[in-house]
């Protein structure tokens, strides 16, 4: 099968959060399918341009409509990558080259988008490669599928797409006007992105997309509730027959503690004991915290966001550590409120508290690796990751029973038994700590308990084996509508 992945940024060459986790393991693990032919189109951005360590090679160029504009694309190929996958750049100097490193939060960013979601079209059509099936991701390729149905039919009549939603918050909103500056396309279709008299490349790309899937089962069902939906609930529910979820996995290779270059010393589901106790000691040493081997030590990795739930561990912080013997280690940054509020803890509770405002990937490894509970209150989550990392490492996790986190962390007992980690029903802070306070019950009065959960943990199958399967059965489906 010969599919095309798009998508505005993929690890390694850019990535500012999730969705670039999962555009660098999702084509390579359905490129290792047998029978399948793998393409992921990103955009060129200055930060790849100017990496000496992508080599790419000029297959073509095209030039992009966009309402009365007349825009450059060139097509670069990735040379050099041995997955199975084979990477297409779209260049254009204006949109992608000359701006900062970030990679989005420009004043024309749907502009930016509307284009590389045209011009990925054009690509495929002037590297003569036209996918069975079109996989695009988030508000940023929402107009892929208005594209293809509206204008590519010709050239693309037995292509199916699939949209995915990663993050329903963030759906792409334009001015009315922006329909006939800029888009190029039939009137007939205005309604298809028309909300509340603005455009919404979200609402485009779920309208007119052949399948939308999301990244867990749970999110796919919260979606259809307003508070979950931010403002979609009733597009949602209008193209519900058509909406499903696939939970995410994790890159496998690149979070194993066998192997990992971060690591002060490795450790599997056999031998954990010593080597997160190694690598616990390590990092309390690093991050200026009292080594104690027997103290539970909390961590949390997170982009320091209200939605992650951290107004609850704010709520409790203090009481926490008035009440307990235990350490809490957080790194991250964000909403300055956030950013002041866990410098200011640290400087209450010195031996027991350590902030990390800072983005350190491998400071996030050896944190996952040293620490015992991973806490993770998000208000909600499309998926998330950081639990399953946790777990990879053998760190328990307390998390709110919502979204992906409910289909990755089925509750334990007390006794540590008949689940992989802690959860809380309800959003508060009451239930947040009581969840806390029985992974902590658990550490201290039942070691033996306590490590068995985290080598089940440990043996869990987290990689992308199993959600790559899912994807080709959809697929499959999809193309023999």
């Amino acid at each position: 099968m010969r599919i095309a992945v798009c998508a505005s940024e993929g690890a390694p060459y850019a990535k500012s959060g999730g969705l670039g986790d999962v555009m660098e393991a999702l084509p390579a693990a359905l490129a290792r399918l047998e029978g399948n032919e793998v393409a992921l189109f990103l955009p060129y951005y200055g930060k790849i341009k100017n990496n000496a360590a992508y080599a790419v090679e000029k297959v073509a160029e095209r030039y992009v409509h966009l309402g009365w504009r007349r825009q450059y694309a060139g097509i670069l190929r990735l040379v050099g990558r041995n997955d199975g996958v084979q990477v297409y750049f779209i260049d254009n100097e204006y949109y992608f080259g000359g701006r900062t490193g970030a990679i989005y939060g420009d004043l024309d960013d749907g502009e930016r988008f509307a284009f590389f979601s045209r011009a990925c079209l054009d690509a495929m059509d002037a590297v003569n490669y036209i996918p069975d099936i079109i996989q695009c991701n988030d508000w940023q390729t929402g107009l892929i599928p208005v594209y293809l149905k509206a204008l590519y039919q010709g050239r693309f009549g037995h292509t199916r797409c699939m949209y995915t939603i990663h993050n329903i918050e963030y759906q792409g909103w334009a001015r009315a006007d922006f329909f006939d500056d800029l888009l190029g396309l039939p009137w007939e279709y205005r309604g298809r992105l028309d909300m509340g008299g603005s455009v919404n490349m979200m609402k485009g790309g779920i309208e007119t997309a052949d399948l939308v899937t999301t990244v867990s089962e749970t999110y796919a069902r919260e979606l259809m509730y307003p508070y979950y939906a931010h403002g979609l609930d009733s597009v949602l529910a209008a193209n519900a027959w058509k909406l499903t979820g696939i939970t995410n996995g994790i890159d496998t290779n690149t979070f194993n503690p066998e192997t990992d270059k971060a690591l002060p010393a490795h450790f599997n589901a056999e031998t954990f004991t010593v080597g997160k106790a190694a690598c616990k000691a390590a990092l309390q040493e690093e991050v200026g915290l009292p080594v104690k081997p027997d103290v539970p030590l909390m961590v949390m990795v997170t982009r320091l966001a209200g939605h992650k739930g951290l107004d609850l561990l704010c709520y409790i912080a203090r009481r926490l550590m008035w009440e307990e013997d235990a350490q809490l280690l957080i790194l991250g940054t964000g909403e300055a409120q956030y950013e002041n509020f866990f410098k200011d803890l640290a400087k209450q509770f010195p031996e027991q508290v350590s902030a990390q405002i800072t983005f350190n990937l491998g400071l996030a490894d050896r944190i996952y690796a040293g620490g015992d509970i991973y806490l993770m209150p998000s208000k909600s989550e499309p998926c998330g990751l950081s639990q399953m990392n946790a777990m990879r490492y053998g760190t328990v996790p307390v998390v709110h029973a919502t979204g992906g986190l409910k289909d990755t962390v089925p509750p334990c007992d007390e006794n540590g038994q008949g689940g992989l980690g802690f959860t809380f029903q309800s959003y508060n802070a009451d239930d947040f700590l009581a969840a806390v306070k029985r992974a902590l019950n658990l550490y201290n009065h039942n070691r033996d308990g306590f490590r068995a959960l985290q080598k089940r943990e440990m043996e869990q199958d987290f990689s992308w084996n199993v959600p790559a399967g899912k994807y080709m059965d959809l697929f499959r489906n999809m193309l023999s509508w």
